[in-house]
């Protein structure tokens, strides 16, 4: 009579566990790999960007499909700011600098802070802003186009874009004048240390700099919303 009875009640574990797992595992191994979680989550991210994408292409197509004359104003209107919001894609000749960790091998004999042998934020923005100040038609960090409500920000031993856990190298790209984009990397105090730092056998965090004969900076897809704090009266 026991063993009937123990089937039964293991039967009903398992349809419990099944439904609260919603497919999902109810007791999942820890990320040991910081490259693969990484991965995992920029490959989560790219499926829901890909279908915001969709649903965005449908809104403008109902949207067009309005038969309004104000509508139709404000379309116009829209449409003269994608550019410069950078919503439209860019093409054409510029500069890519990458940014890498020092070697594991000078990581791992060391007696410096270690601060000084990996990427930060601060590096990443010095890049961009350079490259905003040479006058540059469009920015990409890791491919994604920067524009003026980016945030760039460390997230452990990864960066973070848009929402996008990134691990290094980091590829930042611009569009423009390459000598303008040259003058204005080479002029930056701060990239100047940093290169500094890069030459020093006992640093060495990567730097490399490339001309680009054909650049294409895609068009921003990310999200328009704005949140904001407001003060307490």
């Amino acid at each position: 009579m026991g063993t009937p009875l123990v089937v039964l009640l293991c039967g009903g574990l398992f349809v419990v566990s099944a439904h609260n797992s919603q497919g999902t595992d109810l007791r999942p191994g820890r990320y040991t790999d910081l490259a693969s979680l990484v991965g995992s989550e920029a490959r989560d991210y790219g499926a829901l960007q890909a279908q915001v994408k969709s649903l965005n292409a449908d809104i403008a197509t109902l949207t067009s499909s309005v038969n309004d004359s104000e509508v139709q104003r404000y379309q116009r209107r829209v449409a003269k700011l994608e550019d410069p919001a950078g919503l439209v894609p860019r093409t054409g000749p510029g500069v890519t600098v990458t940014l890498s960790d020092a070697p594991a091998d000078v990581i791992n004999n060391t007696t410096r802070d270690l601060n000084y042998l990996v990427v930060h934020q601060q590096d990443i923005q010095a890049v961009v802003n350079a490259m905003w100040e040479a006058g540059a038609t469009a920015v990409t960090v890791q491919g994604q186009r920067i524009v003026s409500t980016t945030g760039i920000k460390c997230e452990g031993n990864a960066v973070q874009l848009q929402g996008v856990p990134y691990s290094q190298p980091y590829r930042i790209s611009a569009v423009g004048d390459q000598t303008a984009l040259l003058n204005a990397i080479a002029g930056d105090r701060y990239l100047q240390v940093y290169r500094e730092q890069a030459a020093d056998p006992s640093i060495s965090v990567g730097w490399d700099l490339q001309l680009e004969d054909s650049i294409t900076a895609p068009a921003y897809d990310g999200l328009l919303d704005l949140n904001y704090a407001k003060p307490l009266k």
